[in-house]
């Protein structure tokens, strides 16, 4: 006799309590991972950064920090949450960040490859996202200190060191050098 495992809710996810590790509910499955490492946050707030300086003094949106969850996927529930994320202004019902996860998808966001993801994983948690409704993802791969640049349409390119990065058709006039991404 098959026992049915018990699926999560994105309800639930958010009433769990803070026990130091970080948490993705995917398709109703809880996925636990451990914090990240310093060079994964250095990388993570130079993208953040320089896209919140961009952003806030134009108005354009909310640039939103790691940890923050988004609610992608409904019965069962997927809750993702990226390094960084933007959602343009005037996306969220009633003109308010809510308190919970809420329906609204980024419109960009930012995913940096810790140590014990394998390509397959980041593969298949970049088209979760594209699926999703997300028009722009960037991952920044530490080791190689490469950006992969996903945009909805397809075509996915990566970027060196040597390349400008640029917020395309969601964030136009954003642009920012590869190599001032990673710390030296």
């Amino acid at each position: 006799m098959a026992v049915e495992k018990a699926l999560m809710t994105a309800d639930e996810l958010f009433r769990m309590p803070d026990d130091g590790m970080r948490h993705e509910l995917v398709r109703g499955e809880l996925r636990t991972m451990p914090p990240s490492g310093e060079m994964h946050g250095a990388v993570a707030m130079r993208f953040a950064g320089r896209l919140y300086m961009f952003v806030e003094p134009q108005g354009l949106g909310e640039v939103f920090a790691a940890e923050t969850g988004f609610w992608i996927e409904r019965g069962p529930d997927t809750v993702r949450a990226p390094d960084v994320a933007f959602v343009a202004a005037g996306r969220f019902p009633e003109g308010r960040i809510p308190i919970t996860y809420s329906d609204v998808v980024p419109d960009l966001l930012v995913e940096v490859v810790s140590p014990g993801e394998s390509r397959r994983e980041v593969e298949e948690k970049v088209q979760m996202w594209l699926t999703s409704g997300v028009r722009l993802v960037f991952v920044a791969w530490i080791r190689t200190r490469t950006v992969a640049v996903y945009p909805s349409s397809g075509g996915m390119r990566v970027l060196t060191q040597d390349d400008l990065l640029d917020g395309g058709t969601v964030l136009p006039g954003f642009t920012c050098p590869v190599r001032d991404l990673f710390p030296r």
